[in-house]
């Protein structure tokens, strides 16, 4: 699923009021991380994430890296903090609607 600007901002929003829950140290991304973030993506699906001082990789790698292995999309990424969000599988136990695009009316 592909995020437009206008869900992504709207997911944005979303973060600005959320605690960072994962946090990228000197171990990088491990089979516990992943599964602490899935955990948290289907719980909540919005996530923040933090890449402490002492990690090898940087806000964006991890961000990619870590999109790519839970299947999440990424909204953003500023400093060492990034934004990631999967829509839940089951409709009813969604918790964020996000906000549809109207396609243009067409003249004729």
């Amino acid at each position: 699923m592909e995020l437009t600007s206008k869900q992504r901002a709207q997911l944005r929003g979303i973060a600005n009021s959320i605690e960072t829950i994962v946090h990228i140290g000197k171990d990088g991304i491990n089979s516990n991380l992943i599964k602490q973030a899935n955990d948290a993506l289907d719980a909540r699906e919005i996530i923040k994430c933090k890449v402490l001082e002492n990690s090898m990789l940087t806000a964006r790698e991890a961000c990619e890296q870590l999109g790519k292995l839970t299947r999440s999309e990424p909204v953003q990424v500023i400093g060492t903090k990034f934004v990631l969000y999967r829509q839940h599988y089951d409709k009813a136990k969604r918790k964020i609607e996000l906000i549809r695009e109207r396609k243009p009316k067409q003249n004729g």
